[in-house]
């Protein structure tokens, strides 16, 4: 028996306040960062869902420019950690230190007790440091000594990584590649992009100032929250619903693959969708939302078999090819 089609997609309605505020991200990071709109995207659908977002891209394409300029954008507290080898747990979730004054130990927080952590060069650090992040992505807490400290609301990890270069990198394990919502590709810029970069720079544009490149911000933890709660009310409809959960079971089918998408991936792939849908000014999922979030919600959630990988095989091509196979809904 073939399920229902979904409806044909309404015309948008006129924006919510919530949605006014948030689309204005975009133009205020625009103000420091030339091109990258779909990183920006990746990290509005990463606020709105609670996930995290993982950047990847050369040195040089303004990644951790980006992470600043949204985060003053967004007006959301914001700080950055360099990971190094021998950076340690406790130098990111903090630790207790002895108060010669009070004869006692007290909690010294570490830079995860903020907004917005930019995890900068994150695959340089040690699995044992890389593992600090995870009860802190997924529970939203960390337990210091026995007791559970509970961060920063809204809460978001945004990280970068280097694809070219691997001497002395310790590639993220499997565990916490998924707590990520999405991984993004930070491609070089086109030409025309290249020259207003250069322009910029040319007129006295210093990438340390922000003030001076007149951002401002533009949305608050209000508009945060009323987002939040106007996203989980964007319907899906029962077809576009196994479409979802028809592609990600069509990843652990893939000969190509070693392991597939997991249910955690699905649920992921449903509510990316529903946040770019409620962006786009729409109040349901249509199955064009799923393909168009499947590529940065999924890449990083499959693993290819080597003999995949020595025949030049991507994690891209495959969710292309996932893609190709599964039936859309009409």
């Amino acid at each position: 028996m073939t399920q229902p089609a979904p409806p044909a997609p309404p015309a948008p309605r006129q924006p919510s306040p919530s949605r006014r505020a948030l689309g204005l991200v975009r133009e205020e990071v625009a103000r420091a960062v030339v091109g990258q709109e779909p990183a920006v995207t990746a990290l509005l659908i990463g606020l709105l869902c609670r996930g995290h977002v993982l950047l990847e891209g050369v040195p040089g394409t303004a990644k951790t420019l980006l992470v600043r300029a949204f985060a003053a954008a967004c007006a959301l507290d914001s700080k950055r950690v360099q990971f190094t080898p021998d950076l340690m747990p406790g130098d990111i979730t903090g630790s207790l230190v002895y108060d010669s004054r009070s004869a006692e130990f007290v909690f010294r927080e570490g830079p995860v007790f903020t907004n917005l952590l930019l995890a900068d060069e994150i695959n340089r650090t040690p699995p044992k440091t890389q593992a600090a992040l995870l009860e802190a992505m997924q529970e939203r807490q960390v337990t210091v000594e026995g007791e559970p400290r509970r961060l920063a609301e809204p809460f978001l990890v945004a990280a970068t990584q280097n694809p070219v270069e691997y001497e002395g990198t310790y590639p993220l394990p499997e565990a916490q590649l998924d707590r990520f919502l999405m991984k993004v590709q930070v491609e070089l810029p086109e030409r025309q992009a290249e020259l207003e970069v250069l322009r910029r720079h040319a007129e006295g544009f210093d990438p340390s100032d922000l003030d001076a490149a007149g951002l401002r911000p533009v949305a608050g933890a209000e508009d945060i929250a009323r987002a939040r709660a106007e996203v989980r009310s964007v319907q899906v409809h029962p077809a576009v619903l196994g479409y979802a959960v028809d592609v990600c079971r069509a990843t652990r089918a893939s000969p190509s693959l070693r392991a597939g998408v997991s249910p955690r991936g699905a649920t992921a792939l449903l509510a990316a969708a529903r946040a770019w849908a409620w962006l786009a000014g729409r109040d349901s999922v249509y199955p064009d939302d799923v393909k168009a979030l499947a590529f940065p919600v999924l890449r990083h959630r499959i693993s290819l078999r080597p003999e995949a990988e020595l025949d030049g095989l991507t994690p891209d091509a495959c969710v292309e090819s996932v893609l190709a196979t599964v039936a859309v809904p009409r």
